[in-house]
């Protein structure tokens, strides 16, 4: 199939890669030059693990193509995918200005019939609204469809290849049929396909988004009533992830959620709430726990060491808001490495990923170093902020031997308290 994806994020360089393996035709379109150069030379401008291969694969055999030009893009294609961003405004909504520009833009430049698949995340309703917009600019016929995507930054590709589910959002048979075709490679089974209407569609991705992050701020507080009561977190996890009803995923204590998905989708959903006289309790308390977790983290090192942290050397291991990728949106170090700079601390940092990132956040008010164990020179304590897999097993006498005092504040609850002990670490963890 011929097929336009228009714009480059991480939904839709993974998408666009992922259908040019399986045999389409994917011209991907941005207005940011240095991207699309990047791009172009097989470069991806973002930590990815394995799109680079793909695009550069894709690239040679000339099955993918990156343009500035949507007019181009759109008149060359059956199916145009909409997946620009939808940041957010200071209400909570999500900013739907260039997702009205991209659909403005597909109208003017349609030249027969089309289907326009949105898979940005747009609130309830946003459809209908992107309808009436494309009547206005073109007379061609059309169809729109929702397609939420369900991407984990850091398994993207895999998610993409092998999806739990295809949502699509439509009540146009000759639609369903199109999608369902351009999907099969993925899936090879029915059942993964779920049809429904289109503002189903479109709330079922804030849902799925606000149910897992209500699992993080849930273990979260049950956490903070561990320390309290002189529980263990661990293992009431364990207790209640054997619970199949339950499971294990998202269960996991530490420093809450980040990233570009969980923390705007959550505003937005409380804010469509509010529009319609419907608010959202339980979202509200699952982004306060959140917010309130970074804090609760800072609070254990100022009970250390006290409120005044002149002085005082911290290594910190790990930027991203979690492992296998370099996004740093509403990371959790961030909240932490300010609150720790406040206090005249001085904080070294060691990523995998993240450090060109850290660099344009932070500039010179922080050190980046080589090595996880160079930022432990001299430190006063470690702070473990993303379990990369290198931090999982490090060498604990190495780290004793280089650390001015051997103490460890564990963000992401990955080693044994009582090993450490025994080896004379001071260890502090969530619950």
């Amino acid at each position: 199939m011929k097929i336009c994806i228009i714009g480059t994020g991480y939904v839709g360089l993974v998408a666009g890669t992922c259908f040019a393996d399986m045999g389409n035709d994917v011209i991907c379109v941005d207005n940011n030059p240095e991207k699309l150069n990047m791009l172009k030379n097989g470069i991806v401008p973002f930590y990815e693990p394995a799109l680079d291969d793909l695009v550069k694969s894709n690239l040679k055999k000339n099955r993918l193509e990156f343009t500035d030009d949507i007019n181009y893009a759109v008149q060359e294609s059956e199916i145009c995918f909409i997946c620009v961003g939808t940041p957010q405004n200071n209400d909570g909504s999500a900013d739907l200005h260039y997702v009205t520009e991209v659909c403005e833009q597909i109208a003017k430049a349609m030249n027969g019939y089309k289907i326009i698949v949105q898979k940005s995340t747009v609130p309830v309703g946003t459809s209908e609204k992107l309808e009436k917009i494309i009547k206005q600019n073109t007379s061609y016929p059309f169809e729109i469809v929702s397609n939420p995507e369900f991407l984990r930054q850091g398994n993207a590709v895999n998610d993409f290849i092998c999806p739990d589910r295809v949502i699509i959002g439509t009540e146009c048979d000759s639609a369903i049929k199109v999608l369902k075709e351009l999907y099969l490679p993925f899936s090879r089974t029915d059942d993964k396909f779920i049809i429904m209407d289109i503002k189903s569609a479109e709330m079922t991705k804030y849902a799925a988004n606000s149910f897992l992050a209500t699992k993080i701020s849930f273990i979260n507080e049950f956490a903070n009533l561990c320390e309290e009561t002189g529980a263990d977190i661990e293992k009431v996890r364990i207790g209640i992830a054997s619970d199949s009803r339950i499971g294990t995923q998202f269960l996991y204590s530490g420093l809450g959620f980040g990233g570009s998905c969980f923390p705007k989708d959550i505003k937005s959903a409380i804010k469509t709430g509010i529009d319609y006289g419907c608010e959202m309790e339980i979202l509200k308390s699952v982004e306060f726990v959140n917010i309130n977790q970074r804090k609760r983290f800072l609070n254990k090192i100022t009970n250390k060491f006290g409120e005044d942290l002149s002085g005082k050397i911290f290594a910190i291991w790990g930027l991203s808001f979690k492992p296998k990728t370099d996004d740093m949106r509403e990371a959790p170090s961030i909240e932490i490495i300010n609150g720790l700079l406040e206090k005249g601390a001085v904080v070294k940092t060691y990523d995998p990923g993240a450090m060109k990132i850290a660099s344009k956040i932070f500039s010179n008010k922080i050190a980046y170093c080589d090595s996880s164990y160079q930022t432990l020179e001299n430190a006063d304590a470690v702070l473990l902020l993303t379990e990369w897999n290198e931090f999982k097993n490090p060498d604990f006498e190495k780290m004793k031997a280089l650390m001015k005092t051997p103490i460890i504040f564990d963000g992401r609850n990955q080693y044994d308290k009582h090993l450490l002990e025994k080896l004379g670490f001071e260890y502090f963890k969530i619950g």
